[in-house]
């Protein structure tokens, strides 16, 4: 592979298939794969040598040449038949290769051949094993029935070691193709043995192998006579073996679990800081595979649901909609001491008149932010839009330890901003005070929140009158008078006006110069 192709083996190596095209992934994941099996052939055939040579005692009838022979057939096995094995067994797997080159999702038999290339790809190098081990026996019964047993149990050990390897390394490396292919469907049932293949498969290495070897060493001690340096150095030979080869099979299979929980704990973490937009690569068809995509699900849900919320807090208010999520919405109202600001554009009419409609929009959305960043400053809510005006409670949904105050200084500060901000769109400001029915009023299916009581009319019919004030805010008097004395000080009750719709006069209140 030329040095273009580096990067692509190393993110293979890693796990990741990122953007690499469909060809270049295919050829990549190849070549280390053939590499890691013929690795795993190496191994086999050094456990074999190793035992043979150092832990297996050789029957007196075996001479040198004998020994020599089966060196030779096995290295001529190995050079040229395993790599065969492999090369044919990659070539029967090439079905496999076509959705990625051409950049599809996989008809259900290419999936069902690219989840099964691991097992499919150590049967078939479990046979030539089992092919060499046929060999091993039959050609040296003639020389020495023990010898060939030994050679045939010693032979059976390496395949099994080779096999066992081969295939959780294989699984590894085929991570990068198997997220490309999970990215079209998520891990099923029937997909993948799970987990407890692959533990079974280390626990084998670690276990089974060594003490099947060990046996094969009781009944060989047997057989032959040894000396007590002999069988020492077979023991020795035996559980070296055993444990490195066994602490490889573990060390692959613990990696194998442990990387993806760790990625799984660390999304998580950030879901439960309120990173929703986190998702995990489903790499494995396994139990974890299932857990990654079922994260995936979760925080595509809690996405959505922090979705559905942030606009459900735009239509009706944060403290609304938070309330609703935490109470629960009912029909019904209750009776609330409320602070009530309305504001509504002076002349909106002219307004369109003179401004094309992109530009009155523009304008509006200007008006309402600061109207909104004004009454959340003050702890109120922008109850509705009506229309170029808008109607704001203090108070309600949640409870204010002093509404008259909160409306009447909102009052003073939105009007100065709008003055100097939006010196073109003026306002009128109506405030009152008093007690109001809050809740929601509608029907089962569709409500809204709301806010009813003389205190919302009053502080729209003050609103008509500050549109012809100069200062452009009036306030009710009852508002002052329920307002803290140092917020009252801010305002100079005047003359009293009978509002239209009303019987008695109300005193005006305005901002002191």
């Amino acid at each position: 592979m030329n040095d273009a192709g580096i990067p692509a083996l190393r993110q293979v190596l890693a796990g990741e298939a990122g953007d690499l095209p469909g060809p270049v992934l295919i050829r990549a994941t190849r070549t280390v794969i053939a590499a890691a099996v013929l690795l795993s052939h190496l191994i086999g055939a050094l456990i074999v040598l190793g035992l043979l040579g150092l832990a297996f005692p050789v029957p007196p009838e075996v001479t040198s040449h004998a020994a020599w022979r089966n060196v030779a057939i096995g290295g001529a096995y190995v050079t040229v038949v395993f790599p065969l094995g492999l090369w044919a067994g990659l070539r029967a797997a090439g079905a496999i290769d076509d959705w990625l080159i051409e950049d599809r999702a996989p008809t259900a038999r290419e999936r069902r051949r690219t989840l099964q290339l691991p097992i499919r790809l150590q049967a078939q190098q479990g046979a030539l094993w089992a092919v060499a081990a046929v060999i091993a026996v039959t050609g040296n019964l003639t020389t020495s029935t023990k010898f060939a047993v030994e050679i045939g149990i010693t032979v059976s050990l390496g395949g099994v070691s080779t096999v066992a390897i081969a295939f959780l390394l294989t699984q590894r490396l085929l991570r990068p193709i198997r997220a490309r292919l999970l990215e079209a469907a998520p891990p099923r049932h029937g997909d993948s043995s799970g987990v407890a293949l692959q533990a079974l498969t280390s626990w084998f290495i670690g276990t089974i192998v060594p003490v099947v070897g060990a046996l094969a060493l009781g009944v060989s001690a047997l057989m032959v006579d040894m000396t007590a340096h002999d069988l020492a150095r077979s023991v020795i030979v035996l559980c070296t073996v055993a444990v490195v080869v066994g602490f490889g099979a573990i060390a692959l299979f613990a990696r194998s679990i442990s990387q993806p929980l760790r990625e799984l704990r660390d999304a998580l973490d950030r879901l439960d800081a309120g990173d929703f937009d986190v998702a995990l690569t489903v790499k494995d068809v396994s139990e974890i595979g299932y857990a990654q995509a079922g994260f995936n699900r979760t925080a595509a849900g809690l996405r959505e649901r922090e979705r559905l919320r942030d606009l459900f807090g735009r239509h009706v208010g944060r403290d609304v909609a938070r309330r609703a999520l935490d109470e629960g919405a009912q029909l019904g109202g209750e009776e609330r001491e409320a602070g009530m600001l309305f504001v509504d554009i002076i002349g909106s009419t002219t307004l369109a008149v003179r401004r094309g409609p992109t530009e009155v929009v523009g304008a509006l959305n200007a008006f309402f932010a600061i109207v909104v960043e004004v009454v959340l400053e003050h702890d109120g809510l922008v109850n509705k839009f009506e229309g170029d005006g808008a109607l704001c409670v203090f108070g309600a949904p949640l409870e204010h330890a002093d509404p008259a105050s909160a409306a009447l200084a909102a009052a003073r500060t939105l009007q100065a901003r709008l003055t100097a901000e939006l010196p073109d769109v003026p306002a009128g400001i109506g405030v009152s005070a008093g007690t109001v029915v809050a809740g929601n009023v509608g029907a089962a299916d569709r409500f809204e929140y709301t806010v009813i009581g003389d205190p919302v009319n009053e502080a729209a019919r003050l609103t008509e009158q500050a549109k012809d004030r100069p200062g452009r805010v009036c306030a009710s008097g009852a508002a002052v008078e329920r307002a803290s004395a140092e917020e009252a000080a801010r305002w100079a009750v005047g003359d009293a006006v009978t509002l239209r719709g009303r019987d008695e006069p109300t005193p005006i209140a305005v901002p002191r110069s």
